[in-house]
């Protein structure tokens, strides 16, 4: 009887889960949006590029809404952090006047900053290679390369991401570490299959879930 117990635990909560996934939806808003983030998304990355993976991060970043302001001061569509929407002139000189609020700058920069992370990260393959990306916008570049030697210390693949980097904690706090972790996760394999579902276009991870 544990053992029947146990299966019908199990079966309730896949049942929730995806329940849950279900629940999932895009909001009115980012229609309007559509084409702006397809526009930007091409600058930076060609006619290939992964609109509808920017879509789910957009999505979990604001749910498409302009005038978000996080609790830590992040801004606008793509929460960029004072400090970074400064920066981001270093890597596409039209985005020098920062302007989180500014839907257009703000699809421009995420896509442009997506870029210049995914150029310095090396993984197996373009999904894992997209989840390192989304954990340094998410927490910062310089944690990657640290966490890739704490996993190479442990004899696990520092180019591989699921399963085997993101399990390696360089030595942020733990409530960090579960945020950034459950970011990559939640764009790539439940936010990423709703907007190519909705023909966005493919994703990075092309429904990997």
């Amino acid at each position: 009887m544990a053992g029947a117990g146990f299966i019908l635990g199990v079966l309730v909560m896949l049942w929730f889960l995806a329940s849950f996934a279900r629940a999932e939806t895009i909001p009115a808003q980012a229609v309007r949006y559509r084409a702006d983030l397809t526009r930007c998304a091409r600058v930076h990355w060609g006619l290939e590029a992964p609109v509808a993976t920017m879509a789910a991060q957009v999505h979990q970043e604001s749910r498409w809404r302009a005038d978000a302001v996080s609790p830590v001061g992040a801004a606008g569509l793509t929460q960029f952090m004072p400090a970074t929407a400064r920066w981001m002139g270093n890597v596409d000189p039209e985005l020098a006047q920062a302007q989180p609020f500014n839907p257009g700058w703000a699809l421009r920069a995420l896509a442009a900053y997506d870029r210049w992370l995914w150029d310095r990260v090396e993984a197996r393959a373009p999904c894992e290679r997209m989840a390192m990306t989304l954990s340094a916008y998410n927490g910062g570049l310089g944690w990657i390369a640290r966490d890739k030697a704490v996993a190479r210390a442990n004899g696990a693949d520092p180019l591989a991401w699921f399963e085997s980097l993101e399990r390696f904690n360089a030595g942020r706090s733990p409530a960090a570490f579960k945020e950034n972790r459950g970011y990559p996760r939640r764009i790539l394999l439940t936010l990423e299959p709703l907007y190519e579902r909705a023909g966005w276009g493919r994703g990075v991870c092309g429904g990997a879930s």
